[in-house]
């Protein structure tokens, strides 16, 4: 689906984004991944057989995110498809219920989770508009519209993850007759480093089972989201713009309460 195009995956070396990474390559895209960590770009580096290009950078940083941008787009002039997947948890830095939330809280969960976006989408966006269209996916998360008050109560983080879908239909909206499209995908709970808080924990294991009852009831798995990833930046999906697709296991639609069969 992406013969000969150029991705560029932001956070794409572990968990969600290594997952997008490998499934464009596998599509037949030429991948940039960025990261901060060294380490884990070498990995992906070596488990691509080289295939894979790596940027060390910070989503936080505009300055590292346009020279990401222009790397995946030095080959041929073009760089057709942007992955934003850096983000994370804010608890460390006083994220939580409102009543509770520091003011380093709320700011380093936005710049990570929301500034960040604007910055690579802006990026991509100016590429975009050179070479004449391309397509962003960003990775949101369902507590953005269906929160889980009893075992996910970081609101700084929930008003990051609900600022991406309306910054994302807005940019899809504003650039669509420029042929540039813009979707989310909304991830349930997912298995991944940063969900290692909520994945120790067995009262949130046992309501996951309930609340994402596809496959059995468990946590996604970073190989759920890369097809997905994948079709939304090819051809397939060139009429797909301004959506939010989730990939939650039901948790959407479920209230989480049920006994597990």
């Amino acid at each position: 689906m992406l013969s000969g195009r150029s991705i560029l995956v932001i956070g794409g070396s572990t968990g969600i984004g290594h997952a997008c990474a490998l499934a464009c390559l596998a599509q037949g895209a030429r991948v940039t991944v960025t990261s901060y960590d060294e380490s884990s770009l070498a990995s992906i580096a070596t488990e691509s057989g080289g295939a894979i290009t790596t940027v060390v950078a910070d989503a936080r940083d505009a300055d590292a995110t346009q020279a990401a941008v222009e790397k995946a787009a030095s080959a041929t002039g073009r760089m057709d498809g942007l992955v934003h997947v850096a983000g994370g948890s804010g608890r460390a830095w006083g994220d939580g219920p409102l009543d509770t939330i520091t003011r380093e809280g709320w700011d380093k969960t936005i710049e990570l989770n929301l500034t960040s976006v604007f910055l690579s989408n802006q990026s991509a966006v100016r590429q975009f508009r050179r070479q004449g269209g391309g397509a962003i996916v960003n990775i949101g998360s369902v507590l953005a519209t269906h929160p889980a008050p009893g075992h996910f109560t970081t609101h700084a983080y929930a008003a990051a993850k609900s600022a991406i879908e309306g910054f994302t239909r807005s940019v899809a909206a504003r650039y669509a007759p420029e042929g540039i499209r813009a979707n989310v995908i909304a991830a349930g709970l997912t298995d991944t480093p940063m969900a290692r808080r909520a994945m120790g924990d067995a009262a949130i294991r046992h309501f996951v089972s309930t609340k994402q009852p596809l496959a059995g009831g468990r946590a996604a798995v970073p190989r759920d989201f890369g097809p997905a990833v994948a079709f939304l930046l090819s051809e397939a999906a060139g009429f797909i713009t301004g959506q939010v697709l989730s990939i939650d296991g039901g948790w959407a639609l479920s209230d989480g309460q049920t006994s597990p069969r």
